[in-house]
């Protein structure tokens, strides 16, 4: 599991080496941070871009480590090609979500790789959701599928309450980008893991409802 494939070494060094500008370069950083003021300018690249910038280093670490442990679940059934498409694709997902809920807040601004890492998580999750995951201050490890649900809703609770620095719209984002585009990969899990598939749905649809109450 942890003999890193060449396309997940491509991924942490293009984070760490766009990190690392902009770490020394705050003009850079700038240019380039997810910044809803600037895409509705017409600078629709920070969408893409702001998902290869971090805060610190600690913030990079946590992401591409979180990335280390999953990406190989994600290669080893679909291959590489497949892993970067569904990683683009939760990295956008995260910023279509963060445009949709905060397009009338010009001076939004968030950057991370948080999004295409939580979706990620949320195929390899869907792909093997017996999977066993361990946290802090939980002693025991606990079900994969039950961690991500926990996990959206969370996000949900931070989306709404505003909860710390914390891109949580993004991370959602992320996660329904995953958790589709594994689904179109790999359709059959519809008949293979039905509950798992409605279960990692219901907090996807409980944050819609929400939106569409006035909710968040």
């Amino acid at each position: 599991m942890y003999n890193l494939h060449i396309a997940t070494i491509a991924i942490i060094a293009a984070n760490v080496l766009v990190s690392l500008r902009g770490f020394n370069d705050t003009v850079f950083f700038d240019r380039y941070k997810f910044s809803i003021g600037g895409i509705q300018a017409g600078q629709r690249e920070r969408m893409a871009t702001s998902g290869f910038l971090h805060v610190d280093i600690s913030h990079l670490f946590f992401n591409m480590f979180t990335l280390y442990f999953f990406a190989n679940v994600v290669i080893s059934w679909f291959g590489p090609g497949k892993f970067l498409i569904i990683y683009f694709v939760s990295l956008l997902g995260g910023s279509l979500l963060a445009l949709f809920f905060h397009k009338d807040e010009p001076f939004y601004s968030a950057v991370g790789a948080s999004g295409a890492v939580t979706g990620i998580l949320y195929a390899a999750i869907l792909l093997n959701p017996d999977m066993q995951l361990g946290i802090m201050f939980i002693p025991i490890p606990l079900p994969a599928y039950v961690l991500g649900i926990a996990y959206l809703l969370y996000s949900i609770y931070g989306m709404r309450s505003r909860l710390g620095n914390i891109g949580h719209t993004a991370h959602f984002g992320g996660a329904i980008g995953g958790y589709a585009t594994t689904l179109l990969f790999k359709p059959e899990l519809f008949v293979t893991d039905t509950l798992i598939v409605v279960l990692l749905a219901i907090p996807i649809i409980i944050l819609f409802v929400l939106e569409k109450m006035g909710k968040i």
